[in-house]
């Protein structure tokens, strides 16, 4: 009964970690604009 019209009976086939993923993409975020608040910083002093 594997019907792709009933997407509720699919299986997952990776396991997800929802809580992993949101971390790793608020840390890069974060850290990119961090940098660019840097570099911005040290144009403005020189």
């Amino acid at each position: 009964m594997n019907e792709p019209n009933h997407p509720e009976l699919h299986v997952l086939e990776e396991p997800t970690n929802d809580f992993m993923d949101v971390a790793i993409g608020f840390g890069a975020m974060f850290g990119f604009l961090f940098l660019i608040g840097i570099i911005a910083t040290i144009i403005t002093l020189f």
